[in-house]
């Protein structure tokens, strides 16, 4: 964890949808969900799902996740966007930054 920017966002558009994830690679797991998605599912697939993977996705990587629906579309276009929002986020956290050195915290519990 040393030397990674520790934070990341992304706003995304997905057609009629708009979502927005930030996330903190702190070590303290958190997920902050605010999505209703329009259907029960996604193809063949169950919506609720998507929740459970997020939430123990940060269990196990002490990630602190915020998943937020801005505009409301279609299920497809939603989770898309979620996923792609969250690739992105998650790039731009473990992006390594020359200018920090050690793990980024104020707290110095950031194993």
């Amino acid at each position: 964890k040393a030397g990674i920017t520790r934070y990341g966002n992304m706003i995304l558009p997905m057609d009629e949808t708009l979502v927005i994830v930030a996330l903190d690679l702190s070590g303290r797991p958190g997920l902050y969900y605010d999505v209703t998605p329009c259907a029960e599912l996604v193809s063949s697939f169950d919506a609720r799902l998507f929740h459970e993977f997020f939430q123990s996705l940060c269990a196990r990587s002490g990630m602190n996740l915020h998943i937020k629906q801005l505009a409301a579309g279609e299920n497809h276009h939603l989770f898309e966007g979620i996923f792609k929002a969250f690739a992105k986020a998650l790039d731009s956290a473990t992006t390594y930054d020359p200018r920090i050195t050690g793990p980024l915290s104020t707290k110095g519990n950031f194993d």
